[in-house]
């Protein structure tokens, strides 16, 4: 089983690979999959017939109690087989119903297979943590696959209404299943049920489990985003809401309730839910144009009917409940393919444009009226057999003078008349010859996209008089349940009782609906809507856009002397605060250790107030800098050498990147923008600085214990087989903290880009060939349009000159050129490479590491860059700073989860040992790789900032110019 999920998953991610490849016939390779796990799974009927279900377990996060557990019992068992059988129809029918044309195709046929991977997953889950993880992973897909028309408005807004409303459901679902783990002891869903616990915790986490459930299988008041969902693809509908994601909730409360049933609350809310939403469902149905809203109303209705029996909490009610669970798969899956040839060859599925199909379309229309007499529950299909036996358990049910049982009996025969009246309805809007409407043209019926419709509605059939046998195999599920003194049998005849008689009144009640069919619209459109869920959902989601608007508004200004206020004033009003209640003062408080202190704490203090006085950004970001390296100087005097070498570098890096932002703003400070509200100013700053100091005192003062920190050394020797204390916490003891900030700097880079780059994500500098010239000094620069010109190009011997020391050093401007520092970055360029080499790989045990080494890397970057400006810098870095940022983050993350394959925890480091000679006794530790993507990250960070703060701001500064020469000019 966990096989074929990892299956299911590798295939997903290659599949847009190959539809490049092979188009529409990728679905085949899709289809394979489902396949495979739809042979397997009934290969595994013997163990479920013989009680022993088929279980496998994958230690995983044991802290969490998440592990991969599954176990396929009846109720799984015929869920897996839904989902995968079906799944593999309807990825074969999207071979005709897609072109190789079709955009996005790729994506949708990836993310397909992923949902029927993770919907597959789900059924067959017995750790409730991991059904959560599953089932949110099916609103996901679902919410990609509902909106693979990105053009269209509906379809963004029917995925987005399905996603914000199933994961509602979910979430409050999550803090239920959590409550119910807690109570028990165990997250096994089967030891769950087996132990039935009670109480009001209980209860409060089963009525929450059951918000999940009903708001996944669109049950009232959550039933509005299923019909929306309608603008998604057909196959997405037939399968999604027919047979695999909507059917998650009652999969849900179907396994609950051999244990829950009994709950308090648990009947009279799924019974009157389910009949409501059977019968609401069933109305709007009767008045629906469009065949696939029919249908989806039809679905939402079939949705409350499955409710109704699977809640009901009976021996016989399960079983039938489990065949309705079938045959509604197959007769509804079969009816949404239909409508999708109908649409694709057609070109419409508004029944009134709809006329004299049924001759131009025969088989298409003999497919249609098995599917839909299955519905309907006309004898002889597996439709009418299911509806026997729930009539049958509810009939019993009454007569032991059970009130939920008259109840569930009158609103399932009143449901199932409106059944039979809309599924007449589709049959006559679908393929009758009508008065006043053009005869649709001949229809050309193709094998292959009859083939799943025509194998779903057939099944139908073939399996009524199977049940028999069938029905050996799922009351496996229903003798979970109390046994009601006698034992019911699916079968397609059980002679002439009452529930044969309510079948049949229901039969002609329906169709005497579709005779009266004008008079009941007329009565329909006379009936107002008291309670309309999907207008109470619009109108929340406008209020929230309204309240989100004033907020922004109000808080979002704009100005950041603004934010920087609110921000210090509130840290001020809270930390004040708890300073104030604050009972414990230190006895005594030591000012400096040694003189040296002193002397660098007062070049601090002096370089922090002539910054109040600077009139330059330049000045002020030099003394911004001052103040920087003076904490560095205290690390160092404090024993602390790898955080005052981190310090230094980014206090240097900082202050370069301050440097190439100040070109583009006024060299004075003030001179556009003058400071207003100083004397506010001077508080606000007061205050954060004597608050921050007597934080300071008060924390260092009321230790009372021994530090953690003295423990350091010796768990980073024992656990991260290092010395350096600083590196081993970074790449190894809090490996997570690290992994999180790359991922922050990540996407902070990739803002900044975003912000600077008007064009795209990447630059256009030109790149160093390989090349090279007898003469010439390093690699030759590819001659790109951007930068040929009358002059010599970088790096080609002119006779006239001598050689450049930099590559592009030519093409400064003379005046903006330093021979000195030519030749002093060109000779410490490839130094500075190797100290950060040196640094990245010593930095376990010296100081040093990935984020010093990279920081040192991306210092001789710039240096290239201030030198020789942005060709120098296309040169000295010919590869893409997004490329190093995402292969650094992969690097780290892949070694966060590599120790998974090995059965270890994430971030589990090892190491090795050995003694080569001439080297001699070498130790490498694994968190060493980690430590190598903290060092890509940090190049590519600073090479981003280059390429966009730098080298980007020079093109667009040469276009500027250039254009308004010339303007001038003309």
């Amino acid at each position: 089983m966990i096989a074929f999920l990892a299956a299911f998953a590798l295939v997903a991610l290659a599949v847009p690979a190959l539809t490049r490849l092979l188009g529409v016939r990728v679905f085949f390779i899709v289809a394979a999959v489902p396949t495979a796990a739809f042979i397997y799974t009934l290969t595994q009927t013997s163990a479920v017939l013989a009680g022993a279900p088929p279980t496998e377990i994958l230690p995983w996060i044991s802290q969490l109690h998440l592990d991969l557990s599954f176990r396929v019992d009846t109720l799984s068992w015929l869920l897996a087989l839904i989902v995968t059988g079906i799944g593999a129809l309807v990825m074969l029918y999207c071979i005709k119903y897609f072109s190789d044309t079709e955009e996005g195709l790729g994506r949708f046929a990836s993310v397909l297979l992923a949902f029927t991977g993770a919907m597959y997953g789900l059924v067959i889950a017995d750790n409730v943590y991991l059904l959560f993880i599953l089932w949110e992973a099916t609103t996901v897909f679902s919410y990609l696959l509902i909106g693979h028309y990105t053009g269209r408005l509906a379809s963004r807004g029917a995925a987005m209404q399905a996603l914000i409303v199933t994961t509602a459901g979910g979430l409050t679902m999550l803090v239920g299943l959590v409550l119910l783990a807690e109570r028990t002891g165990t997250p096994s869903l089967s030891r769950l049920i087996e132990l039935a616990p009670e109480g009001t915790p209980v209860t409060i986490a089963i009525m929450l489990i059951l918000v999940g459930a009903l708001s996944k299988s669109a049950i009232i008041p959550f039933q509005f985003w299923l019909p929306a969902a309608m603008a998604a693809p057909t196959p997405v509908s037939a399968y999604l809401h027919a047979a695999a994601m909507v059917q998650a909730g009652i999969y849900l409360i179907a396994r609950l309730a051999p244990g829950f049933a009994d709950t308090p609350g648990w009947r009279p809310l799924l019974l009157s839910l389910g009949l409501l939403t059977m019968v609401v469902g069933g109305w709007r149905a009767l008045r629906q144009f469009d065949l696939k809203l029919l249908l989806a109303y039809g679905t939402v209705s079939q949705l409350g009917f499955l409710l109704t029996v699977v809640s009901f909490g009976t021996r016989t009610a399960a079983l039938a409940g489990v065949a309705l669970l079938l045959s509604h798969a197959l007769f509804k899956a079969s009816l949404f393919l239909i409508v999708g040839v109908i649409d694709h060859r057609v070109g419409t599925r508004d029944l009134r444009k709809l006329s004299g199909l049924g001759r131009e379309a025969p088989f298409l229309g003999g497919i249609a009226v098995l599917a839909a007499a299955s519905m309907a529950g006309i004898p002889l299909t597996a439709g009418f057999v299911a509806k026997e036996a729930i009539l049958a358990s509810f009939l019993e049910s009454a007569a032991s003078g059970s009130t939920s049982g008259w109840i569930a009996l009158i609103g399932v025969g009143l449901g199932s008349t409106l059944t039979v009246g809309y599924s007449a309805r589709f049959l006559w809007g679908a393929f009758a010859r009508k008065k006043d409407v053009e005869k649709v043209r001949p229809l050309h019926e193709n094998v292959w996209f009859l083939s799943s419709p025509g194998l779903l509605a057939v099944s139908g059939i073939a399996l009524a008089p199977l049940f028999a046998t069938v029905g050996t195999v799922l009351a496996g599920y229903s003798t979970e349940f109390p046994s009601e003194g006698y034992e019911y049998s699916l079968a397609i005849w059980h002679g002439f009782d009452a529930a044969l008689l309510i079948s049949i009144l229901t039969l002609l009640g329906g169709l005497g609906l579709f005779w009266a069919r004008d008079r009941v619209f007329a009565a329909q459109s006379r009936v107002p809507s008291l309670i309309d869920a999907g207008q109470f959902y619009r109108a929340t989601i406008r209020s929230l856009d309204r309240v989100a608007l004033r907020v922004t508004a109000t808080t979002q200004r704009g100005s950041l002397p603004f934010y920087l206020t609110v921000i210090l004033l509130v840290m001020v009003g809270a930390v004040g605060t708890a300073l104030t209640l604050n009972r414990t003062w230190p006895s005594s408080i030591t000012l400096f250790d040694s003189p040296g202190q002193l002397a660098i704490g007062a070049v601090m203090i002096i370089a922090a107030v002539a910054l109040l006085g600077a009139q330059k950004r330049f000045q002020a970001a030099v003394l911004v800098g001052v103040v920087g390296y003076g904490m560095a100087a205290l690390f160092a005097f404090h024993g602390a050498p790898d955080i005052a070498l981190t310090q230094v570098l980014v206090e240097t890096v900082t202050l370069i990147a301050f440097v190439l932002v100040l070109r583009r703003l006024p060299a004075r400070l003030g001179q556009e923008h003058g400071s207003s509200r100083r004397l506010l100013r001077a508080t606000v700053g007061i205050s954060v600085g004597l608050i921050m100091g007597v934080v300071a005192v008060v924390s260092l003062g009321a230790r009372s214990n021994a530090p953690i920190s003295e423990a350091l050394p010796q768990l980073a020797r024992e656990i991260g087989h290092g010395n350096n204390v600083v590196n081993v916490i970074l790449v190894d003891i809090r490996a997570w903290d690290t992994l999180g900030e790359l991922s922050v700097i990540v996407a902070a880079a990739t803002g900044v880009a975003s912000l600077v780059f008007l064009r795209s994500r990447t630059d256009n500098l030109p790149r160093a060939s390989q090349n090279r010239s007898r003469g010439t000094i390093g690699a030759r620069l590819k001659p790109t349009p951007e930068i040929v010109s009358s002059e010599y190009l970088p790096g080609v011997q002119d006779p006239s000159t001598r050689n450049a020391w930099l590559l592009a050093g030519r093409k400064l401007a003379p005046e903006n050129r330093s021979i000195l520092l030519e030749v002093v970055i060109r000779l410490l360029f490839h130094a500075l490479i190797v100290l950060s080499v040196y640094l990245l790989f010593a930095g376990h045990n010296l100081p040093g590491g990935g984020f010093a080494g990279g920081l040192v890397a991306g210092l001789a970057l710039a240096g290239r860059y201030l030198a020789g400006g942005r060709y120098e810098l296309g040169a000295a870095a010919p590869f893409d700073a997004g490329r190093v940022l995402g292969a650094g983050l992969a690097l780290a993350a892949g070694t966060a989860t590599a120790p998974l394959l090995f059965g270890a925890n994430a971030l589990t480091s090892t190491w090795f040992e050995a003694t080569i000679p001439v080297l001699g006794h070498l130790e490498f530790s694994t968190s060493t790789v980690f430590d190598i993507g903290v060092y890509l990250v940090i190049i590519g960070i600073v090479l981003d900032v280059l390429r966009s703060l730098g080298a980007e701001v020079d093109r667009q500064r040469e276009e500027s110019s250039e254009s308004l020469e010339s303007g001038s000019t003309i």
